[in-house]
């Protein structure tokens, strides 16, 4: 593959995995702008690695929630699921059930709606709409020590709405969280660790696919892809955890709400004009 449209893929994957404007929809956008829709098998090579270049870089940037929780897992082992790593175990993985079971049904269908321009534009517009709701109308009382069964089952049924292209696993969650009331950097920092099994999940998916086409050929473009996109991964979530200390998720919606009218008003006018 050539480098430009190379390292455009993996910047693009880095810099919106996190944010709440959906990368699978971007991601869409950027492979029919190369015209790689056909080559399926470069297109699993490149996601394979650009997936784990993020999930390296969530893991480095909440090294410490992942040590805790590393810890947490020792303790169900000797029986005791109170301590504050295991709890958060117990909520990740509730969270993350749902969209599990949903990718698996997914995948095994794939429909052809998912990489559909059109789905991914109106899905950009209505959850931008629906993340500012949220914003707006969310109080700031709760943080991750608060959470409880039910807001972490309610907030992995949520993520499963992301598997629909242009809606954002992050934004989704976020949303989520922002309608019970958690904070804006507890509801980001809840996501991006059901970030960690939600991406580790996709790129296995992916990863098993590569392999029963027999295209399993990394190389160098495949190192690159990793590594530019762990890098503008880790930056976005370091300047998005800082923006969200003093400011709101405004800004994101505005743009998710501007992209989706853009894109939709380019598709429906080719339409009209044909």
């Amino acid at each position: 593959m050539a480098l430009l449209p190379l390292i455009i893929l993996a910047l693009v994957q880095g810099l919106t995995e996190f944010l709440p404007v959906s990368s699978s929809g971007h991601l869409i956008l950027v492979h029919a702008a190369f015209d790689q829709a056909k080559d399926w098998d470069q297109r699993l090579i490149l996601d394979v690695a650009v997936h784990a270049g993020t999930l390296l870089s969530v893991l480095v940037y909440f090294r410490r929630d992942v040590l805790k929780m590393a810890l947490g897992l020792l303790s169900w082992a000797k029986g005791d699921f109170k301590s504050e790593g295991a709890a958060l175990n117990i909520y990740v993985l509730l969270a993350s059930i749902p969209v599990i079971l949903a990718g698996f049904a997914l995948n095994a269908i794939k429909p052809s709606w998912l990489l559909l321009v059109e789905i991914m534009a109106w899905s950009t517009l209505i959850f931008g709409i629906v993340l500012w709701i949220a914003d707006k109308k969310g109080t700031q009382d709760k943080s991750l020590k608060d959470i409880n069964l039910k807001d972490a089952l309610i907030i992995g049924l949520a993520q499963t709405l992301a598997l629909i292209p242009g809606t954002s696993r992050s934004g989704i969650t976020m949303t989520a969280g922002r309608f019970l009331g958690y904070s804006r950097t507890e509801s980001a920092h809840f996501s991006l660790l059901l970030a960690i099994i939600a991406i580790a999940g996709a790129g296995t998916l992916a990863g098993i696919e590569l392999i029963q086409s027999g295209s399993v050929d990394l190389g160098l473009d495949a190192l690159i892809a990793a590594a530019v996109s762990f890098i503008t991964a880790w930056l976005s979530i370091a300047i998005m955890m800082k923006w969200l200390e003093k400011s709101s998720f405004t800004p994101f919606a505005i743009y998710r709400i501007i992209l989706g009218i853009v894109l939709l008003a380019g598709l429906y006018g080719d339409l009209w004009s044909n």
